[in-house]
Order: structure tokens, then C-alpha cells, then sequence
């Protein structure tokens, strides 16, 4: 799938691509004009993916190929072994977690994962945990803290599942609970926002000592569509409502609400998965090191204060 933006990069490629086929079928030397188009190419590229709208960040961070948190966590870790159930209700697919070793060191990985196939996005309900799902993240938090193992959250859903049942199951309280425990966990916990990071449903697994951002991705109260239609009372204003918002990494770090920026490869994470989680790789490594030196105390006193000086004016 190629978004609007891309198709002109597109194009060029394909272009590239006839020309490579033709030096192999012929005799015309073409290696200048190659380089020519490759160097035009990684031009455009930069040119493209630094002048992107707030509503083309959405856009990317949606993308059908983009990682999900899965890809990430097998790429990453050498021997993840993932674990199921809240032990209440049920084993909710669209939150994962469990244990794998990076680097030697053993963390508990929890996130939302979303499905590429028809069959893999009903499993997975699109991402959109019920509550028996942010119930197993906490137990997953709470097996982490008793055997003292950092945590490291992977968010990446379009909200929290807004179903009758998920009410009745109490949503909001699920919620709340993981909000209210995440603050005082002894451990150090970094979360992450790979995709989208909508509403409540993002911030259940997103109380950290360190919040961060890939570079394509977005994290607000509501999404561009959902503002559109209670603003103006149609999606087509969703463009607006992105910008109304200022829900990209870079406005989330200019307003103080992350803690940084995770840069990903030219065109985005879809380009090259490899890339993207060795990048998410240094990072997690890098704070897991400037953490783990914390007494546990310090920690949460520092995420205490961090949160609650988000939003307050004197």
C-alpha cells in the first residue's frame, strides 16, 4: 500500500528497477544514470519525510506494513516466551507480554498488537484491549516487580475497546488500576510508543520513568477522525483536528510530555524492520543502564513527580 505522499518516491523506484533490468539485459551501460536516480531518489526522500504534516504522521503510523510490537520483541530478544491470561476472565490477544532476554539481561515485555490479515486483526480485536487485557498487563507488571526485572511497554492501538461488554467487565476501572499501579512499581519501566497512542487505551500500559516516541508516531487524548466528528460533526475535518491537536513526537516533546525521540529509517519502520528495532534496541539499553543505577525510591518519587507536573500551570 502506498499513501499519497509516497507515490511520486514510488515512481521513481520503479523507474530505478527499469533501469537495473535493462543493464542486465543489455549491453547499454547505464551506471551513471543509476547513480543519478538513486541520489535523486534519497534527495526526495529526505525532502518528503521531513515536511510531513501531522495528519501524513498519523497516516505512516497506521501504515499496514509499519512493525508491530511482536515484530519489535522477536527481533530484539533471543528467547521471549510469552504469557497468557489475566487469571479473572480471559486471555485477551490484543495485549501481549511476557519475558525475553536482551543483551543478557532478562525484561518483561508487555504491549498491544494488531493483526495484518483479516483473521489476525479479529483475533486481536484491531489492537483494542478489553479489560481483561490491561488486567493481565498488571499481573505481568507485578510478576516482573517480585522477581525485581525491568519492564518495557509497547504501545500501539486506536484506543481501548469501547464495547458494552468491556464496560460491564469494567473498563474504566481496569484502567485506572494500571495507572494507579504503574506509578509506585519498584522496578524501572520504559514505554514506548511504536504506532498509535490513543486515549486511556495507550496510557494503561504508559506510566514510566521513561516515555518515548518513534518518530512516526502520534499520542493523544482522542484521534484526528474522533475530534473531527464531535468538532464539526464529520470526519472530513480530520486533517484539521491533527494539527488542532499537536499530537506528533515532536509536539508530545516540546510540550515536555515525553521524554524523547526515537528516530526511525528514511520513509519509516516499514522500510526496514531491522533497522528500526536495533534503534529501539540502543535506546532501551541505554535507559534500562541510566535506571537500573536508581534506588527503587528515587524512581518512583522522580515518576511521581513527573506526571504530576504535566498539565499544571502557576
Amino acid at each position: 500500500m502506498l499513501l499519497d505522499f509516497e507515490k511520486p518516491i514510488a515512481e521513481l523506484e520503479e523507474k530505478l528497477a527499469d533501469m537495473k533490468e535493462l543493464a542486465k539485459t543489455s549491453d547499454v551501460d547505464v551506471s551513471d544514470a543509476v547513480e543519478q536516480l538513486e541520489k535523486k531518489i534519497i534527495k526526495l526522500k529526505k525532502e518528503t519525510f521531513s515536511n510531513l504534516t501531522r495528519w501524513q504522521r498519523v497516516q505512516l503510523s497506521r501504515h499496514p506494513d509499519r512493525p508491530y510490537a511482536l515484530d519489535y520483541i522477536y527481533d530484539i530478544t533471543d528467547d521471549f516466551v510469552e504469557l497468557h491470561g489475566d487469571r479473572t476472565v480471559a486471555d485477551d490477544k490484543a495485549m501481549i507480554g511476557g519475558f525475553g532476554t536482551i543483551d543478557k539481561q532478562t525484561v518483561m515485555f508487555i504491549g498491544q498488537q494488531k493483526g495484518r490479515t483479516t483473521k489476525q486483526r479479529q483475533m486481536r480485536n484491531f489492537g483494542m484491549a478489553n479489560p481483561e487485557g490491561y488486567r493481565k498487563a498488571l499481573r505481568l507488571m507485578k510478576i516482573a516487580e517480585k522477581f525485581n526485572k525491568p519492564i518495557v511497554t509497547l504501545i500501539d492501538t486506536p484506543g481501548a475497546f469501547p464495547g458494552l461488554e468491556a464496560e460491564e467487565r469494567g473498563q474504566g476501572e481496569a484502567i485506572a488500576r494500571n495507572l494507579k499501579e504503574m506509578i509506585t512499581l519498584k522496578v524501572p519501566v520504559i514505554c514506548i510508543i511504536i504506532g498509535e497512542g490513543a486515549s486511556g487505551g495507550a496510557l494503561g500500559i504508559a506510566i514510566g520513568d521513561r516515555v518515548l516516541m518513534m518518530e512516526n508516531t502520534w499520542y493523544s487524548v482522542i484521534s484526528p477522525e474522533s475530534c473531527s466528528s464531535i468538532l464539526w460533526r464529520s470526519w472530513d475535518y480530520k486533517e484539521q483536528a491533527a494539527e488542532a491537536l499537536k499530537l506528533t513526537a515532536d509536539d508530545m516533546l516540546e510540550n515536555k510530555l515525553i521524554d524523547g525521540i526515537i528516530k526511525e529509517p528514511l520513509g519509516g519502520a516499514h522500510n526496514d524492520l531491522s533497522e528500526a528495532a536495533n534503534e529501539l534496541k540502543k535506546v532501551i539499553l541505554k535507559n534500562l543502564a541510566e535506571l537500573s543505577v536508581k534506588k527503587s525510591e528515587d524512581r518512583i518519587r522522580e515518576r511521581i513527580d513527573k506526571f504530576s507536573d504535566m498539565g499544571f500551570y502557576s
